[in-house]
């Protein structure tokens, strides 16, 4: 009997995991009988209720598991480990906060059952607000445009991992995961099932500026290398009207025309446009220095606190499975 893994990422869910873990219990027991299954939790050091509902969960049905995160190890990192805990045949991986439609896990598995290893979840349309859903997508098409790699549009890391993929992710050994560049790019068999994203159940979501900032540079420095050979062109170019500009200053000085008398006007104007486009190349530079400095350092993906109904703990070398109980 195949066994299928159910990977719920929460930070400050406490509305929403009880309802979750129902409706996952209900889908798996009602519409996919014929599989055994767990459902694993992975808190990311939620500051409200939500470990305490957690472990109640965990003490009346023992196929629901939880790891308890430390601290707060980022929207990418955390997701990434716990499917490397899983040991289910596939894992799907699902938010905790219903925005994610829990019913299209059966037709995941069925896709999954016809031969397909990976099964991605496409958002084609959105209940968010209209000037998010502009924004990123006016993200995905720069991205997309920008990478060597062709990176899958409206894909949040909602769908279905086979085993055999799993092990991949595992072979990385990446301590900067980025699981939707990675998908689009080591990922195969794989199947886009579309679907319309619903508002959150309960809560307030946990995305900002700084996150959708840092999930854009994350993708930038680890997909393209347009930043850095814009700044080489740019650099250039701009070398190549300075030494134009420099010869025409000259003749008209040797000539002593002086009829368009320009005062110091352009100066400052090239000074600070000049000034900052190597501002801005600076920090984007810096993006690609800072990622690497991060893979270099390779810490571990996630320091645990706590795990629940995993009945042996096992160390996996790749899974940088590190605890501090």
């Amino acid at each position: 009997m195949s066994k299928i893994s159910i990977l719920v990422p929460c930070f400050n869910e406490e509305e929403n995991v009880v309802p979750m873990s129902r409706a996952l219990t209900d889908v798996m027991r009602n519409s996919l009988a014929e599989y055994e299954y767990e459902i694993v939790f992975i808190d990311n050091h939620s500051q409200d209720r939500t470990r305490v509902l957690l472990e109640e969960i965990c003490r009346t049905d023992k196929r629901i598991k939880a790891i308890f995160n430390c601290r707060n190890f980022g929207q990418f990192n955390s997701p990434y480990y716990g499917i490397l805990q899983c040991t289910g045949d596939c894992v799907i991986v699902i938010c905790a906060d219903f925005q994610d439609p829990v019913e299209l896990i059966p037709r995941f598995v069925s896709e999954w059952e016809s031969g397909y290893k990976i099964v991605c979840g496409i958002k084609t349309a959105s209940r968010e607000n209209k000037i998010m859903r502009l924004m990123r997508t006016c993200y995905y098409k720069l991205i997309r445009k920008m990478s060597s790699t062709e990176q899958i549009e409206h894909f949040t890391g909602f769908g279905l991992y086979d085993r055999s993929f799993v092990e991949v992710l595992r072979s990385l050994n990446d301590p900067t995961p980025f699981l939707r560049g990675i998908v689009a790019e080591l990922g195969y068999a794989r199947k886009d099932i579309p679907y319309e994203q619903a508002k959150r159940r309960a809560g307030k979501t946990h995305n900002n500026f700084y996150t959708l900032y840092d999930a854009a540079m994350l993708s930038f420095t680890s997909y393209t290398k347009i930043g850095l050979r814009m700044a080489s062109f740019l650099g250039m170019i701009i070398a190549c009207i300075s030494v134009i500009i420099g010869i025409v200053y000259l003749i008209l000085k040797l000539c002593n025309w002086n009829q368009f008398p320009m005062g110091s006007a352009p100066a400052l104007i090239g000074m600070f446009f000049l000034g900052a486009i190597q501002l801005f190349f600076i920090g984007f530079l810096g993006e690609y220095i800072l990622n690497i400095n991060t893979r270099v350092m390779n810490r571990p993906l996630v320091i645990e606190e706590k795990r629940i109904n995993f009945e042996t703990e096992k160390e996996n070398d790749n899974g940088n499975h590190t605890s501090v109980q």
